[in-house]
């Protein structure tokens, strides 16, 4: 398998849409040693504070969660079309503080100045956070939100990150 080289952001030209909605990324954070990776489908890439970001969402109760705020830093991995789309259901839905999740699954960490990622997809994007903002109620203008996405409280942080190297095989 080739290695990742670094890809200018300028020529990065996917569909967020797509991607993160359809295909999903596997987010990783900690560190090579000590990680945890899990998927998402929700979150977004644009521009704010004069820096290049991407933003993603993760639930309170999740182990990725307490990596995060305590690391500062996370991955994106996306992944060739046919990925198995099992192994993307069980990064999202068992906790790496009950399994290893890599061993499991049979995936790799690697790291890139430090941010883990999974080594078998074909685009990574590793960030720095900038900002964590917990989604509550009261930040809903549309009351259905609560209704339908955090009936058991379960509610997101909104993590804005600061997109560092771009890195495709």
């Amino acid at each position: 398998m080739h290695t990742f080289q670094p890809c200018p952001i300028e020529v990065f030209d996917s569909n967020p849409f797509t991607m993160l909605g359809k295909d999903w990324a596997v987010l990783t954070s900690g560190t090579k040693e000590k990680s945890n990776s899990m998927t998402i489908s929700w979150g977004g890439f644009g521009v704010l504070w004069n820096k290049n970001v991407c933003y993603v969402f993760v639930r309170d109760s999740r182990y990725t969660k307490t990596l995060m705020d305590t690391c500062g830093t996370f991955s994106l991995t996306f992944f060739q079309k046919g990925f198995s789309r099992s192994i993307l259901m069980y990064l999202g839905t068992v906790s790496g503080a009950r399994e290893d999740k890599m061993k499991m699954t049979h995936l790799h960490v690697n790291e890139s100045d430090g941010i883990p990622f999974i080594d078998e997809g074909n685009l990574v994007i590793t960030c720095k956070m900038l900002s964590a903002a917990k989604l509550t109620p009261d930040s809903f203008l549309n009351p259905d939100i609560e209704t339908s996405h955090y009936k058991d409280g379960d509610f997101h942080t909104m993590y804005i990150g600061e997109i560092l190297q771009v890195m495709a095989r």
